[in-house]
């Protein structure tokens, strides 16, 4: 196998070739670096990479293999961790000039699931400032780019490591989700990314209180998808939100003959590029070819959803973030300090009515649901924003100004309806080479259904990255 098949190879496959002896932890992992040493800086996915601490893993993982020891479930799989959620002993930026030494004391839940599991840590990817918007650039980091075109942004705030998946740099990448950050990186980058029902997926104070928050994983594929969920879900000590029993989802495509689809290509409210329009109701056309009942629905939403997650978001992340206008205002990146000082401007009556808001869009979406299997819509209503976007400068979906910041964001209705699970997956590429997304939303807690019936679409129009032709040209 050639060093680029081991670096787009999937992680179930690289386990079972790690239980066959065919392959190495050690020789995947070298891959990987070369790789990253040979194109990482044209794309800047990476803030930090730990390639001596990963190799000793890598060996260890390969003593165990050897040996004949029990191993675990990601025994030997390089995983690129977001530059947000902790890892004691490292530094965690969260992408800002404020905290670019800043050594955590604690590990977060789901990165301690990972490890614990035998992941091999190969680096930290990069994010926007506080991960608070859907592209990926900062004044600490720069511009991390789209490896499929490297003039449109990864997406955000896990744009490093969507990156990282789609250049080949890592076999897994960890997301987090509070406005679309797993999603929008998975649809610009053509990756599967899943939001977890809120509480799937643990996490520290005072984020893990935060009801639009969803750590979650990244992968070229839904069985690593799942394999990657099954590992970072469950309860914590730490986190008393998170819930139990911890579930185990099955690797089984749904029978989609006897599956009843709803979609809406613009949720009734937003400007939609043609390109995402086409590929949409391309999808939308596979899952009838599978025999699926396909069901175009009528929301009844407006852009006061749009108002909903402004005005939540603010609430409590914008309000985190805000803490450091004062001390630190000269050092914060441009849109990080309009969030900060947008939170300064709302108060409890704002949040409030988010909270009414929420109320009022799932009083048509629940019972909507009660019909169907799955929604279906697209993730991003535009394939993907200039890699160094800035949102001051405004933005037009068909020659319609629309909000910079969410107005091309289809994700964050369902942070709103936080316990509706959600999974990216492609849909197609547009004409610049950027891939555009569709979400598949579930019913509350649901995980299952909206995994299984991803994957029975994968099975349907073949792997995404399982070609030369399917994967970006680099170099």
């Amino acid at each position: 196998m050639s060093d680029l098949e081991l670096c787009y190879l999937s992680a179930t496959d690289a386990l079972a070739a790690f239980r066959n002896g065919s392959l190495s932890p050690v020789e995947l992992l070298n891959a990987h670096l070369a790789r990253i040493a040979e194109l990482g800086t044209d794309i800047n996915a990476f803030s930090f990479l730990y390639a001596d601490d990963a190799i000793a893993a890598a060996r260890e993982a390969e003593r165990r293999y050897r040996s004949g020891e029990k191993v675990r479930p990601l025994e030997g799989i390089p995983v690129a961790i977001k530059d947000e959620s902790l890892i004691a002993g490292k530094v965690t930026t969260f992408g800002s000039l404020i905290f670019k030494d800043e050594v955590a004391s604690v590990t977060s839940p789901v990165n301690e699931h990972l490890i614990n599991a035998g992941a091999v840590i190969i680096g930290r990817t990069t994010t926007p400032e506080f991960s608070c918007a859907g592209f990926t650039h900062s004044r600490l980091w720069g511009v991390t780019r789209n490896p499929w075109n490297r003039d449109f942004t990864t997406g955000g705030s896990s744009g490093g490591s969507a990156a990282a998946l789609a250049a080949g740099f890592t076999t897994l990448a960890s997301g987090s989700d509070i406005g679309g950050s797993i999603r929008i990186p998975a649809s610009a980058c053509g990756l599967v990314g899943y939001k977890p029902p809120y509480g799937r997926n643990a996490d520290l104070a005072p984020f893990g209180f935060d009801f639009y928050n969803h750590p979650g994983p990244l992968a070229r594929s839904v069985a690593d998808c799942i394999l990657m969920q099954n590992v970072m879900s469950g309860p914590h000590p730490l986190d008393v939100v998170s819930l139990r029993p911890k579930i185990e989802i099955a690797n089984q495509p749904a029978d989609m003959k006897s599956k009843r689809i709803a979609y809406s290509i613009d949720l009734g409210f937003k400007q939609v590029s043609k390109d995402v329009r086409k590929n949409t109701l391309e999808a939308v056309g596979r899952f009838r070819d599978m025999g699926a009942k396909v069901v175009e629905v009528d929301l009844g939403w407006t852009l006061s959803a749009e108002d909903a997650a402004r005005d939540y978001l603010a609430s409590i992340f914008g309000t985190w973030v805000a803490q450091y206008l004062d001390t630190h205002g000269d050092e914060l990146s441009g849109y990080t300090r309009a969030f900060a000082e947008s939170a300064r401007a709302k108060g409890m009556r704002e949040y409030l009515r988010s909270l009414e808001l929420a109320g009022e869009m799932y009083g048509t979406f629940g019972p909507m649901m009660e019909n169907f299997d799955a929604f279906i819509c697209p993730t991003l209503a535009l394939p993907a924003v200039s890699a160094d976007f800035e949102p001051s400068n405004g933005l037009q979906i068909n020659g319609q100004d629309v909000e910079p910041m969410l107005g091309w964001l289809m994700t964050h209705p369902f942070n709103t309806l936080s316990r509706c699970p959600v999974v990216n997956v492609p849909s197609g590429r547009a004409p610049s080479g950027v891939p555009t997304g569709i979400q598949i939303v579930g019913k509350t807690y649901c995980d299952q259904d909206v995994l299984g019936i991803a994957l029975a679409y994968e099975a349907e129009i073949g792997a995404w990255y399982g070609s030369d032709e399917q994967r970006p040209v680099l170099g």
